[in-house]
């Protein structure tokens, strides 16, 4: 059965890495906390290094599929993509040390945060002031028609942000989007196109994360708890999110939904919600 809600969480996140950004990230680490409750208080360590390799894929494979024009816009972003790798290992290392319970908590905390800021502050929910050549409102665009408005450092973002960026990203588990799309909509991008960028920002900081979580050394719990791991990474959890979401990837790359703008930035705002609320009921 758990194997079977993994691949249904799968379809979900491929889902999300298409439409949000996401390539996993946060949206897989409640389900493998949950299919690895057995691990106790290093369940949440699993899970977020679990998650950094599923965000590899994901990411890895939406950013492959995605038309060359919109990636254009991160011309110039050489040093934001060094950084935020750096970032994303030291912000895996330090995962591997810090205790868990805090972790699971400031995880909750941070995307809490980050709703309240998307709901209170102006220029998420609707951009301030849509960069020339960016979609429509109504999101009838094609996906690469903003591409040129990317500035040297990536698509809006000074490089200088790309250490703590991939650093809390890759700590906390909960992917690069998380930060980069909010930012990126508020240098007005359309929301199609700073989802689409977040997917190779994402494995940026997500490769070095990955490598340092299967390089680490396995929890002796694993072992009475019969979880068998790689390194901190759970390959079974990993299998059944990856099998679920790359055929949806690959479906819609081919034929991308044609959402509203508007829409799109609320179900982002609405999908934080959900995961709190399953992080939440997960202490319980």
């Amino acid at each position: 059965m758990d194997v079977l809600a993994l691949l249904g969480i799968g379809v979900l996140t491929g889902l999300t890495t298409v439409l949000f950004g996401f390539g996993g990230g946060f949206v897989a680490v409640p389900v493998v906390v949950w299919a690895d409750g057995a691990l106790g208080t290093d369940a949440m360590r699993v899970a977020t290094a679990t998650s950094a390799v599923v965000m590899v894929v994901n990411a890895g494979f939406a950013t492959a599929v995605t038309p060359r024009p919109t990636l254009a816009a991160l011309r110039g972003g050489g040093p934001l993509l060094a950084l935020l790798a750096v970032g994303g290992a030291l912000g895996a290392l330090a995962a591997r040390l810090a205790p868990s319970g805090p972790v699971r908590w400031a995880f909750t905390a941070y995307v809490a945060l980050t709703l309240a800021d998307l709901l209170l502050r102006p220029g998420f929910l609707k951009p301030q002031a849509p960069a020339d050549g960016a979609d429509s409102a109504d999101g009838a665009g094609s996906p690469g028609s903003d591409s040129t408005l990317g500035s040297p450092g990536g698509a809006g973002l000074p490089a200088v942000l790309g250490a703590p960026i991939g650093a809390v990203a890759a700590f906390l588990g909960v992917g690069g989007s998380v930060l980069t799309v909010p930012a990126m909509r508020r240098a007005g991008h359309t929301m199609r196109t700073a989802t689409t960028l977040a997917n190779p920002l994402t494995l940026a900081l997500a490769l070095p994360a990955a490598a340092v979580s299967l390089l680490g050394h396995t929890a002796p719990v694993a072992a009475r708890a019969g979880v068998p791991l790689v390194g901190t990474v759970d390959p079974r959890a990993a299998g059944a999110l990856l099998l679920g979401a790359l055929p949806v990837i690959a479906v819609l790359r081919r034929r991308p939904p044609r959402i509203g703008d508007r829409t799109h930035a609320w179900a982002y705002a609405t999908l934080l919600a959900v995961v709190i609320a399953a992080m939440l009921a997960l202490d319980a």
